[in-house]
């Protein structure tokens, strides 16, 4: 059985949930049923019998348009395991762009990001170029773009913490830096960082980086690693906006795709287009009343 989960617009859910109800049917495939989420009121459950998922989630996308969706072939509960990208997901920026910015050389990064996130360029080149552009960028704007620049995804906390109060272990995995990602993880409540980390000399960059790449392999090999230490049965839940992400999201037991590039949201069992962050807890059956809001 294949189970989705949606959040959409109330004044024409009923009419678009007849529509995408009756195309699932063309199909020759039983919508068993079809309610609102008890305890989440504005997210709707279908259950649809041996539909096909890609083609249910394209009805589902065309009736739907601008929504928050999960599919999933197992019952959907909260995860063991919580695996999230961090730049343009868990916070309103790029990093690397926003440093750019104190070198002056902000519109030339963002389009090599820009394309990487894309999928358009191999992820290690793309990152030791901007890299090596920001040489001799002195070390304290690290500090002033973390104080200016840096926000939180709003949700975020509440998401993370929600989910730390339901057993599951979180991890932020980023291709950006340490140097951002170790206080936005200490922020949001995140217990493990993976990232890069970026050569410093005498208070200023060196243009290069320091020990191996986190890039796709390496986020996906920490979401199955920790999955396996967490041991049989741990169920895990990955999230991310560009094409770094597609391996992990591919590889988690659900993959969400946050406000995503093209490739990133085709690949994942759904996305959250619509709201916050906090969207993800109600698609997991999560009432407001329950949320931790630190």
């Amino acid at each position: 059985m294949l189970i989705a989960r949606l959040i959409a617009e109330p004044e024409t859910l009923g009419d678009n949930l007849a529509r995408a109800m009756e195309a699932i049917e063309e199909r020759g495939w039983e919508v068993a049923g079809a309610g609102m989420l008890e305890g989440c009121e504005e997210v709707l459950e279908l259950e649809v019998l041996e539909g096909d998922p890609a083609e249910v989630r394209r009805i589902l996308d065309a009736h739907f348009p601008d929504s928050d969706l999960l599919l999933s072939l197992h019952p959907i509960e909260a995860p063991r395991l919580f695996v999230s990208d961090m730049d343009s997901t868990m916070i309103q920026a790029e990093c690397i762009d926003e440093l750019a910015d104190f070198a002056g050389i902000k519109d030339q990064i963002a389009a090599i990001t820009e394309r990487a996130m894309q999928g358009e360029l191999d992820f290690e080149a793309a990152l030791r170029e901007r890299v090596g552009l920001l040489r001799d960028l002195p070390e304290a704007a690290i500090h002033q773009c973390l104080a200016e620049r840096i926000a939180p995804m709003q949700g975020a906390r509440t998401l993370v913490s929600t989910l730390k109060a339901r057993g599951c272990h979180t991890v932020l995995v980023t291709g950006g830096f340490h140097s951002f990602a170790d206080p936005v993880a200490e922020q949001l409540g995140f217990e493990r960082v993976v990232a890069n980390r970026l050569e410093i000399r005498d208070g200023a960059l060196t243009g290069g980086l320091v020990g191996g790449i986190t890039d796709s392999g390496v986020k996906k090999a920490v979401l199955l690693e920790e999955t396996a230490r967490l041991g049989e049965g741990a169920t895990s839940l990955a999230t991310g906006d560009g094409a770094n992400d597609i391996p992990m999201i591919e590889a988690a037991h659900w993959g969400l795709a946050y406000r995503a590039k093209p490739k990133a949201r085709a690949a994942a069992d759904g996305w959250i287009d619509r709201g916050d962050l906090t969207a993800i807890l109600l698609l997991f059956g999560i009432p407001r009343e329950e949320w931790v809001n630190d």
